[in-house]
């Protein structure tokens, strides 16, 4: 949400644990998953066509689409929807067991909220009903009795829209990440040759 300051350890962090999914691919929008064509410039292209979802339903992904988009918004620079990150944090919870029910019961906690303030579903809110919805989620001064489930998805949700933002291009940009043009200009191609869809890799290990 537009006014929500990042600390840059926070930022840091947060790259650090999105950096431990790098070998997994099949993103065209994040930073550090490898790209299996590398024409004679060096460049590193995405991977082409269209992402497809690994977790969530369509209603779910549609409301995790607008609520990234409101905690980090388009205010002339692009935001979480042009970076990918819905599509990112889809990706991560399919990825990641302990973290799937959190998600699935977060989302269907704000849609039940909108319903009960609003008798819509919260992806068809207004724009003004879904940014009160969240400040009484996103602010200590603003919270309410009985909104403390929402509150602690709100927390959860935030670090994986910053997770995914700024190890976006995009992300790295607005951070004028000095590693960018090594990570999309220098970078050799996916060692992964054998099995392009890394159908063989063993999952991440926890931090």
């Amino acid at each position: 949400m537009g006014g929500q300051s990042l600390e840059r350890r926070e930022v840091l962090r947060v790259m650090s644990l999105a950096a431990a999914a790098s070998q997994f691919g099949g993103f065209d929008r994040w930073a550090f998953g490898c790209g299996h064509s590398q024409p004679a410039s060096g460049l590193v292209k995405p991977p082409a066509g269209t992402y497809s979802r690994q977790f969530f339903s369509a209603e779910e992904f549609a409301t995790l689409e607008r609520l990234t988009e409101l905690i980090i918004p388009n205010d002339g620079t692009p935001g979480a929807r042009e970076a990918g990150v819905a599509e990112f944090i889809d990706f991560m919870v399919a990825s990641d067991p302990d973290i799937q029910y959190r998600f699935r019961y977060g989302l269907s906690w704000i849609d039940t909220h909108a319903r009960w303030l609003h008798s819509k579903p919260f992806r068809d809110l207004a724009s003004e009903q879904q940014t009160e919805i969240l400040e009484h989620l996103a602010y200590k001064d603003k919270y309410r009795p009985r909104e403390e489930d929402g509150q602690a998805f709100f927390k959860l949700l935030r670090e994986y829209t910053v997770m995914g933002f700024y190890t976006s291009r995009i992300g790295l940009e607005e951070l004028d990440y000095p590693g960018l043009k090594m990570v999309y200009d220098e970078m050799p191609g996916c060692p992964h040759l054998d099995d392009p869809e890394h159908k063989h890799l063993p999952p991440p290990r926890d931090a």
